[in-house]
């Protein structure tokens, strides 16, 4: 759809936004409501919330809100198992932390681009990642879920200013074991244009956060055993500092969608070492890790313990608006 202009919108509205920034709230509303016929919701918890997306009848879904509130209105489409049918359109409140993941995704923080976006952007095909208990991550997950590298704030990732560790190759990174990296994707530049949005995520999830004022502490290294696609690429005799995997790269409405050429969709696997060793940078449809329980953090949201869990990417299981390039 070129134009969401003169259809109807159900425009559901986060109970902390109202509170914590209501002038962006009005902002939102008057420019939602002067191009489309907008129904404006708002629920007071959880359930009502639920009540509300499932009554939603032929109105597009917008929300007003933080990250929380994304994932809350796509982890009940999902539930539902209509989330590739059901196109989500995001005005961002709240801080900037509080905001880190819609950022990422493409979606403008300021509210008057981010409404005229919803009336006048475009739909973008996104990926996901699902894992074996039928949770999912838009944006991106890291093991640990805090370290040095990995500052959570307000429940989302700050991006910092470090660049991420130069690749390496993952049979080199491995000490040499060999056998351990064949199959792998082959040589490929990291950041080739199909991934530039793809370093965006991997910024929020690696990078230092900046202005929290608090002490950066040293986490000891776990022992996981971690396979991409069935390639080992670490084992439980050599502690990992942390992982993390991200969905491909993330642009425009009108954007190239990762995966396309090979007409498959993949993502983007970090392995970092204690001390200075380079990291094992790999791409793979399906991500597993096994050790002794761990968590992890998925987009806003820490899970776990677990012992094993599996994550899959899922190609163009969801739509947002997005601004056209």
């Amino acid at each position: 759809m070129d134009s969401v202009r003169g259809y109807p919108l159900l425009v559901v509205i986060d109970p902390v936004a109202r509170s914590t920034d209501g002038e962006s709230v009005r902002i939102a509303k008057d420019v939602l409501c002067a191009g489309a016929g907008a129904k404006i919701c708002l629920p007071e918890g959880p359930e009502e919330f639920a009540r509300i997306l499932a009554r939603r009848g032929h109105r597009r879904p917008v929300v007003i809100g933080d990250d929380r509130t994304l994932l809350q209105v796509v982890g009940l489409l999902h539930k539902e198992r209509v989330l590739s049918a059901v196109p989500l359109s995001m005005v961002p409140v709240g801080a900037p932390a509080a905001v880190a993941l819609s950022r990422t995704l493409g979606v403008p923080t300021d509210t008057v681009a981010a409404a005229r976006t919803v009336l006048d952007g475009g739909e973008r095909p996104m990926d996901l990642l699902t894992d074996d208990s039928d949770g999912i991550v838009l944006g991106g997950l890291r093991i640990p879920c805090g370290s040095e590298a990995t500052r959570p704030a307000h429940g989302a990732y700050v991006p910092g200013a470090a660049p991420p560790p130069a690749a390496v190759d993952p049979a080199e990174a491995l000490g040499g074991r060999s056998g351990l990296a064949d199959g792998l994707d082959g040589p490929r530049p990291w950041w080739k244009p199909a991934a530039r949005t793809a370093r965006t995520a991997l910024a929020l999830l690696a990078a230092p956060a900046a202005g929290l004022g608090a002490r950066r502490t040293r986490v000891p290294g776990q022992r996981l055993r971690i396979e991409a696609d069935g390639v080992l690429l670490a084992d439980l005799d050599r502690p990992v500092r942390g992982v993390s995997v991200v969905p491909g790269g993330r642009g425009g409405a009108d954007g190239p969608r990762p995966g396309a050429a090979e007409g498959r969709a993949l993502a983007e696997v970090v392995v970092h070492w204690p001390g200075g060793k380079g990291p094992v940078r790999t791409r793979a449809r399906a991500v597993t890790v096994s050790g002794a329980d761990f968590h992890y953090r998925a987009d806003a949201l820490v899970s776990g313990p677990v012992r094993t869990r599996t994550w899959t990417v899922q190609q163009a299981a969801w739509r947002l608006q997005l601004p056209r390039a």
